[in-house]
């Protein structure tokens, strides 16, 4: 699968992977409608990628709005035709104890990750699967494959993911459709100052681990040289990583290890 040519939904567009993804998708050539709440972040954006290869589109949206989304959709498919792939990558994460923070958080986090991917991808499967075709790529974590301190509700919305969107994917490859689930460790964002603390604000600190992760432009990259090659499930990080491989073969020393590693 090419990029070139395709049109690209991504949410999550105006800052961090998302804006690195933007950036590397239509640099090869794809059509891509950016996504998310802040229009003017979205338009600095869609600058950034003037004289490249594709083009970009501004459409804002707040993936916690369903009836939102549809319209959206509605609008996209009107000006442009059709939609080949689809990046959920709207998201909020977390930095607070499970015993603290109250179900209105865990909701609010819930709401976001998992809904607003569910949501997304319930208004435009249809569509893909009428023309036999699409490629729907959900941005997950590693906390999606192990629970992590301070993460409980961010790491249940990534689980979350994986159930779902494998899921999709048992049910669809029989129709022309792709499912790509992404796994970064720790990539160096601003995801980190606009966590959720316990009160629901945000957290405010850039964290040391994002302060040493693997910088967006890499994290872009590899997510689509993964989507060209019709990977089902990729990790994307640094050392990090090692935890998925300890976690499956080595309960033992992993649970002695996340016992004492520092979570921020």
């Amino acid at each position: 699968m090419k990029i070139a040519s395709k049109n690209i939904w991504i949410t999550g567009a105006s800052s961090g992977i998302g804006e690195a993804l933007t950036l590397e998708l239509v640099r090869r050539g794809g059509t891509v409608f950016l996504s998310a709440r802040n229009e003017a972040s979205l338009q600095r954006v869609q600058k950034a990628c003037e004289g490249l290869k594709g083009r970009a589109f501004v459409y804002p949206l707040d993936v916690s709005q369903e009836a939102a989304i549809y319209q959206l959709r509605d609008t996209i498919l009107a000006e442009h035709q059709h939609i080949d792939i689809l990046i959920n990558n709207s998201g909020i994460s977390q930095r607070s104890l499970a015993v603290e923070t109250p179900i209105a958080v865990d909701r609010q986090i819930m709401e976001v990750n998992y809904f607003g991917a569910v949501n997304m991808t319930k208004a435009v499967l249809p569509h893909m699967i009428a023309r036999k075709t699409g490629h729907i790529v959900s941005i997950s974590s590693i906390v999606g494959k192990f629970g992590f301190p301070l993460r409980s509700a961010y790491s249940a919305s990534k689980h979350a993911l994986h159930g779902y969107f494998e899921s999709v994917r048992a049910e669809n490859q029989s129709k022309g459709i792709e499912v790509t689930l992404v796994c970064p460790g720790r990539v160096k964002t601003n995801i980190s100052l606009h966590a959720l603390t316990k009160e629901g604000k945000a957290h405010g600190q850039l964290d040391q681990g994002q302060e040493e992760g693997i910088s967006a432009e890499s994290c872009a990259r590899q997510i689509v040289q993964a989507m060209e090659r019709s990977k089902k499930e990729v990790w994307i990080g640094g050392k990090e990583i090692l935890m998925v491989y300890i976690r499956k073969y080595l309960p033992f020393l992993f649970y002695r290890m996340a016992a004492k590693v520092k979570p921020t």
